[in-house]
């Protein structure tokens, strides 16, 4: 075979030399790590440009006090630690293993649901539950359905503005043309005259949502709300007209449709329990057919 071959005289030489090499090396890499660093211990550096981030802007006497904070509390979070390494080795080791087991558990569930757990819930379903627990669903604030039309204090035809509201507030069988007719009247004057305008027929909104739009105290909207349909507020400048077309006051039962985000949640949250559940009992089955639990 051909090839090199070192004899033992020259192996004795060059070991020697490659210990220096590698030693310098080493030195230049410790030197290289220790470039710009200001405090030392045990290996470990704070470097120059961290004292210099934390102290940017401050006065001399401001940045000795926040460097030395720094140093003190960096220095004494390095020696726990190191202490904790040696004291308290093993037991840490097996809470990061037990930690790092539950985090891998954990997310490969929340993707197995993800993945296979079923997300439609049928009307029938959240309506039995609401019927299952009809004390659960109560309001804590008071909702309302309707319009409200923003205005200056001399708008034209305040008159029309308010029948109009009160035609689309109409319930009554029979009055769907006229509800049509009328809003589509209150969104013309609104394009022309209003300085803001929502419908919000079809959807709730709190209390606290609504004094976000009108100047008005909780206190009297709650007491309004109650007593009647139409709410007008006058400020210096605007007319704020909410005409209401559905309500429920505070301590009420939410109505379904507004209780249904909530009850959504809790049966996938029952059903993610059950699946999860049965998906450990088919792993473990699965292991004691395939032998791979032994019994000793």
């Amino acid at each position: 075979m051909k090839g090199y071959r070192i004899t033992r005289s020259v192996a004795a030489w060059l070991f020697p030399s490659v210990c220096v090499l590698l030693m310098c090396g080493c030195q230049a890499l410790e030197k290289k790590q220790q470039a710009g660093a200001v405090v030392e211990l045990n290996g470990k550096y704070i470097y120059r440009s961290t004292l210099d981030s934390l102290t940017l802007g401050l006065s001399s006497e401001d940045s000795m006090h926040v460097a030395q904070t720094y140093i003190r509390q960096w220095a004494q979070d390095v020696l726990l630690y190191e202490r904790a390494m040696v004291r308290t080795n093993e037991q840490i080791e097996s809470m990061v293993q037990d930690y790092r087991r539950t985090l891998y558990a954990q997310a490969y569930e929340t993707r197995l649901a993800e993945k296979r757990m079923p997300k439609a819930i049928p009307d029938s379903v959240v309506e039995a539950l609401y019927d299952q627990m009809p004390g659960r669903f109560m309001l804590e604030e008071s909702i309302m359905q309707g319009i409200l039309v923003i205005v200056p204090k001399d708008a034209p035809n305040m008159y029309k503005l308010r029948q109009w509201l009160t035609q689309a507030a109409t319930q009554e069988e029979g009055a769907d043309d006229k509800t049509t007719s009328a809003l589509d009247d209150i969104e013309k004057y609104a394009y022309q005259n209003a300085s803001g305008y929502e419908l919000f027929t079809d959807k709730w909104l709190t209390t606290t949502e609504m004094i976000s739009h009108i100047p008005i105290e909780r206190a009297e909207i709650e007491h309004k709300l109650r007593y009647h349909n139409r709410i007008e507020v006058t400020d210096s400048t605007k007319t704020y007209l909410l005409q209401i077309t559905g309500k429920h006051m505070r301590g009420e039962a939410m109505p379904v449709e507004y209780a249904r985000p909530e009850i959504e949640k809790i049966i996938l949250n029952a059903r993610r329990m059950d699946f999860l559940r049965k998906e450990r009992e088919r792993l473990y089955d699965e292991a004691i057919q395939e032998k791979k639990i032994v019994f000793l």
